[in-house]
């Protein structure tokens, strides 16, 4: 299973997520959602994986938008334990590939999002490696991402922003809490009203 993330380098916005197998239904998928919530043009930046080029082409980004892929390099370790295996091999370099339009390369980074990206694996108890902590039903994690995603954008203060991703990008004026959310879910969907209890004879 795979999490796909998309974020704003500027406001640290988590702006789409996505979890699926890591194939071209799933990139699809998930850049048709990223483009949707953006109107303007923007610079694109993505790892090597091939099922982003074309995931991108098909999505409807606005005509001035631009893509570069960030190909990094990693050397050839003779370590086959289990530690070495889930572990990140050593970066020996990386290559920037403009893909379309006319990218920045002093922006072709990916570093933002790597970041935020080991930001949720350190926050998940699910997402810990070599342990039987993983999810266990798909639902359930995808209910525990929806939760992550919610706190990190609308009520966690960024320590170099000192305020929220959302409140940076202008979604919102204001810092939230999980009480926001529950106020959100209950106005969306009101718990309904439960009945007289009555004891059983």
């Amino acid at each position: 299973m795979w999490t796909f993330t998309a974020l704003d380098s500027d406001s640290k916005l988590i702006v789409s997520w996505f979890a699926g197998d890591r194939d071209g239904r799933s990139a699809d998928a998930f850049m048709r959602d990223v483009a949707q919530r953006i109107d303007t043009d923007i610079q694109i930046t993505t790892d090597g994986y091939s099922g982003y080029t074309g995931a991108i082409r098909k999505a409807d980004f606005a005509a001035g938008s631009s893509y570069a892929m960030l190909q990094k390099q990693y050397s050839n370790s003779p370590n086959k334990s289990p530690e070495a295996r889930y572990s990140p091999g050593v970066c020996v370099g990386a290559k920037r590939e403009p893909v379309f339009g006319s990218p920045d390369p002093a922006l072709i980074s990916t570093s933002h999002v790597e970041r935020s990206n080991l930001t949720m694996r350190m926050s998940m108890r699910r997402f810990t490696r070599l342990t039987n902590a993983f999810s266990k039903k798909f639902d359930n994690h995808l209910h525990a991402l929806a939760l992550y995603f919610f706190h990190y954008n609308f009520c966690r203060l960024h320590k170099t922003l000192r305020t929220s991703p959302a409140q940076a990008a202008g979604v919102t004026d204001e810092l939230l809490n999980m009480e926001s959310l529950c106020a959100i879910m209950d106005a969306a969907n009101p718990p309904k009203k439960r009945g007289p209890y009555n004891k059983a004879s």
